[in-house]
This record gives structure tokens, C-alpha cells and sequence, in this order.
């Protein structure tokens, strides 16, 4: 049953979503393998939420950022060469290229999937920032810096794509996330060893 908070329509459900959320980058920004639990249960309730909302690819990003997120813990713990906790890197030009090349074409095949086999209204915008939330999170999970770029455009269109769906909190969510986002990139800027240019893994 729908609940008004600040005068804002959500549900139980969408409200433990948005605080596990915040916790969920809060430890990310603070380089703590403990998100990647927050990931995997607010993953798992903001699926339902999209769900409700038919919102598929959404949806079924969240099925995938669980199972990323274990693989991202245990790369965080143990990822590197000598299974020593995995350091800040960044992308060589040739990771930029096939990361911007995965996202284009994620879209393209998601898109596709969308207007085919499901009722959404949205499958261009829906497929577009479920592919770039892939592209990410797979970044994310290598601590490579530019995952921080790819969230803050993920972030501020999914603002836009939420409002659209009457998510008003979880567009709120978002637009802190952007913020959220800029400070994990200020804040990993500084944890980029001089040879830690590293090409896409």
C-alpha cells in the first residue's frame, strides 16, 4: 500500500531500497568490500520495485548486479596478481573504447529485447541505462576510476526515466546519487598509483 513521506508517494519496499542504496555507495566511496552485502540485498528489493513498475530491463539488471556483486566482493578482497586487496586503477585508451563499445552495444540488443518480448513503455531509455549500469557496475567490481563517469550519466538520466515513472523517491535517490558519484571520483582520484593505467580486464 502506497505511503506518503514528506509528501512524497512511495512504498515500504521502495524506501528499504533507497536506504540500502545510499549505504550500498557510502561504503564504495570509502573502498569497504562491505557494499557489495548492500548491493546484494538492495539489489534484490529494488528488483520487485521495478518489477511493479514494468520496468523490466531494470528488473532484470538487478538479477545481474547480484551476481556481480559477489564477484565483486571477492575481487575487491582478493583480485589482484598477488590476491592482495584489489588497488584503484584506471582504463588504458583501448579499455575506454571496448567499455564505450559494450555499453552502445548492450543498448542496442536490449532495446531490441524490450520492444519485442515485454509491455514496457520505455525500451529505448530503459535499455540504454540498464547497459550503461552493466558497463558500471563491471567497472566498479575492478575498481577501475571511470566507473564514477559512467555512474554520474547513468545517474543523472535515470532521474528523468524515474520521474517519468512516478518513482518519485527513487528519482530523489538518483539525483544523490549523482552527487554521491562525484564525491567517490574526488575521492579515488587520489588512490591512482602513477603505472596504474591498466587496460580493460
Amino acid at each position: 500500500m502506497p505511503w506518503k513521506l514528506a509528501g512524497l508517494a512511495t512504498t515500504p519496499l521502495e524506501l528499504l531500497s533507497f536506504l540500502l542504496s545510499v549505504a550500498t555507495v557510502w561504503f564504495n566511496i570509502r573502498q569497504s568490500h562491505w557494499g557489495w552485502l548492500f548491493a546484494i540485498i538492495s539489489s534484490a528489493t529494488y528488483g520487485l520495485v521495478f518489477f511493479g513498475s514494468r520496468l523490466y530491463g531494470d528488473m532484470g539488471l538487478q538479477l545481474v548486479f547480484i551476481s556481480v556483486s559477489i564477484y565483486g566482493w571477492y575481487q575487491w578482497l582478493h583480485g589482484d596478481d598477488s590476491h592482495e586487496r584489489l588497488p584503484v586503477t584506471e582504463l588504458s585508451t583501448r579499455g575506454r573504447y571496448i567499455a564505450a563499445a559494450a555499453w552502445l552495444g548492450g543498448f542496442a540488443v536490449l532495446a531490441w529485447f524490450l520492444k519485442s518480448y515485454t509491455d514496457t513503455d520505455v525500451p529505448n531509455s530503459d535499455g540504454f541505462l540498464t547497459a550503461g549500469s552493466l558497463v558500471g557496475q563491471l567497472l566498479l567490481s575492478r575498481k577501475k576510476i571511470e566507473n564514477w563517469h559512467v555512474w554520474i550519466i547513468v545517474d543523472v538520466l535515470y532521474v528523468a526515466l524515474y520521474l517519468h515513472k512516478h518513482l518519485v523517491l527513487t528519482a530523489i535517490l538518483y539525483a544523490v546519487f549523482v552527487g554521491m558519484a562525484v564525491l567517490g571520483l574526488r575521492a579515488w582520484r587520489g588512490d591512482v598509483p602513477a603505472d596504474g593505467r591498466m587496460a580493460l580486464e
